[in-house]
């Protein structure tokens, strides 16, 4: 049966019409672009290359996504702690909103936000999380949005429902198999490799420069020369992170997707300096070798140094580059970011962040925020414009930010009226909060230390006297009392009734077998044990212990103990007999030849 003429060009009309409207969706799609999230850990301000402010860092993959796009001259981290920041970012409403404030509050509130990954989802986003999550158990992340899971944060086994080449397994404890700042990378392409063709969220939150500073020996040697070794190991770990930045934006340019991917790079929060910098041995606690530079304060501070991270944002053919953007912007700027792109509908104050991409192309010149704010416990602050109103408990600061950017000037008394405008804007936003109010309560001594130090300039000796802490160089006594003598650990127990006492002490990364080097005296004979534990056990276990015989006397006596065990040392417990003991020097040297001298 013939068609008639009319017939045939209404029969093309609507095949050419389907066909326009399915060219229509895939542009559609491709409108939205992939969402790149990289998250740093305790990233000083200072440490990018392109920041201009060292010569020793090296971040050449970050300087060619700023190069791309454009440096964020005031970015900020909504906390300067781990957790709340995390729970900012991701969800995109102050954190405080929904009752997480500190590292030590309850996840309550935040498993009950919707967060950027479970929002694009429902746009049809893939969507994966890398590294370090900080946010409850790590096995019910995908509960909060995420896709595929790859949580490796050190050189211990962690929750993945993905190898490292991107593939499906069940949701389990997957041992490592590379540096976890590399295996993170890796999984990362990986994933980009396998949904080249459908948009993808990846939040990749490396955990370094963050301690335990665990750089592996190449990345240390591409820093040689005199320096901190906790410096060392802070340009090694950010080192790896620029090569896994590197991995990524080379494997989005081998399948074409530069174009179609938005990159943002942050820091959680400040450098914690722990005001001495001090270069104890082994990776633990303390300072973690990196720096705020020019910025006041440190991580624990609304400071400029504990909120004011770095921050780069990449969309080639999108953003022009090589700008640097000098109006303040949030780390809750991504979640309204995604949102806006993805074309998902939000309620009004849903979201308290804004979009960028108008601001960064130039179709919106004016500034993204009228201001932003901040409360952490007992702080709280605010940024309008040049000026910052910072709270510290009872105390208040004024700083003009333009000309005073290392907040080394206090102009509440020269410009109360100023103070009085923004006290009130940020109390009338603080009211907002869950609890309301401009503080949790009275400042802790550690932060009354820490803004004596560096807010009112007082003496390094009167703000920060010389701690018992300090002192003992990362060693703790239990079941005695521990304390210095004679440039000596002395370990005191006098009570018959308590357990038998021991050193402890971590902070250190050697590979096994070890061989420990004592000089040790003790006011009773007996037997003595050297106890460890690896990265790949929480505990110490009851067969990792090598004993040796001590006498009793005034003398020094040395004993080289092996340590059989063939992983990676990190924690030391030596049983001692009760009564006094005291320890001169200790020495553990790696199957590598590494020395650490831990007293």
């Amino acid at each position: 049966m013939k068609t008639h003429p009319l017939q045939r060009i209404q029969q093309l009309g609507a095949t050419a019409a389907l066909l326009l409207l399915l060219v229509s969706s895939a542009a559609g799609d491709e409108s939205r672009p992939n969402i790149i999230v990289f998250y740093t850990d305790d990233h000083g301000h200072a440490d990018l290359s392109c920041q201009g402010v060292l010569e020793d860092i090296r971040t050449p993959n970050v300087d060619a996504l700023a190069r791309s796009g454009v440096r964020m001259r005031h970015g900020y981290s909504t906390a300067p702690q781990c957790v709340p920041s995390r729970g900012g970012l991701l969800v995109g409403k102050f954190q405080s909103r929904f009752g997480l404030e500190s590292n030590i509050d309850s996840l309550d509130g935040f498993d009950h936000q919707q967060t950027i990954a479970a929002r694009l989802r429902q746009a049809g986003y893939v969507t994966a999380q890398f590294g370090k999550w900080h946010l409850g158990p790590t096995n019910a992340i995908p509960q909060h949005g995420f896709q595929h899971v790859f949580s490796q944060n050190s050189q211990r086994p962690f929750s993945a429902n993905i190898t490292l080449d991107g593939q499906d397994r069940e949701m389990s404890q997957l041992p490592p198999q590379a540096y976890h700042v590399d295996a993170c990378s890796q999984a990362a392409a990986a994933i980009i490799r396998r949904y080249k063709d459908q948009p993808f969220f990846l939040y990749v939150a490396y955990r370094a420069p963050h301690v335990p500073l665990d750089a592996p020996r190449h990345y240390l040697d591409r820093f040689p020369g005199k320096m901190p070794e906790r410096r060392r190991q802070a340009l090694a770990m950010l080192s790896a992170v620029d090569d896994g930045v590197g991995l990524i934006t080379n494997t989005l340019a081998k399948h074409g997707l530069s174009d179609q991917t938005l990159i943002f790079y942050i820091g959680d929060n400040g450098a914690p300096l722990k005001i001495h910098k001090r270069d104890a041995p082994g990776g633990g606690p303390g300072w973690d070798g990196s720096l705020n530079d020019p910025l006041n304060g440190e991580k624990g501070m609304l400071a400029e140094g504990g909120i004011h991270v770095p921050f780069v944002v990449s969309w080639p053919g999108t953003i022009p580059g090589g700008q640097t953007f000098e109006h303040p912007v949030s780390a809750l700027d991504v979640a309204a970011t995604a949102v806006s792109l993805a074309k998902l509908a939000v309620e009004p104050k849903e979201l308290d962040g804004v979009n960028l991409i108008p601001h960064l192309t130039g179709q919106i010149n004016t500034p993204p925020h009228d201001a932003l704010m901040w409360r952490w416990i007992s702080q709280s602050a605010i940024r309008q414009g040049k000026w910052k109103l910072l709270r510290g408990g009872d105390r208040e600061y004024l700083y003009d930010l333009d000309a005073d950017l290392e907040e080394q000037h206090n102009l509440a008394s020269k410009h109360p009226e100023i103070a009085d405008q923004l006290r009130t804007k940020l109390r009338s936003w603080a009211a907002e909060l869950d609890p309301p109010g401009l503080s949790q309560g009275p400042m802790a001594k550690v932060w009354e230390q820490y803004f004596d130090f560096y807010l009112d300039g007082l003496p390094f000796e009167k703000a920060v006297p010389a701690q018992a802490e300090a002192k003992l160089k990362g060693w703790l006594g239990r079941n005695g009392s521990l304390t210095i003598e004679d440039n000596a650990l002395r370990l005191s127990n006098d009570k018959p009734n308590r357990q038998r006492p021991f050193y402890v002490r971590s902070g250190f990364q050697l590979s096994g077998p070890v061989r420990a080097t004592l000089r040790i005296k003790t006011s009773h004979a007996g037997e003595a044990h050297i106890a460890w534990r690896t990265s790949q056990q929480k505990d110490f276990a009851p067969t990792s212990k090598a004993g040796f015989q001590v006498t009793a006397g005034d003398e020094w006596q040395t004993h080289t103990v092996t340590l059989p065990e063939k992983g990676e040392l990190i924690h030391i417990r030596i049983q001692v007999p009760a009564g006094v003991a005291m320890i001169q020097e200790l020495r553990l040297q790696g199957s590598d030849d590494r020395l650490v001298k831990l007293w």
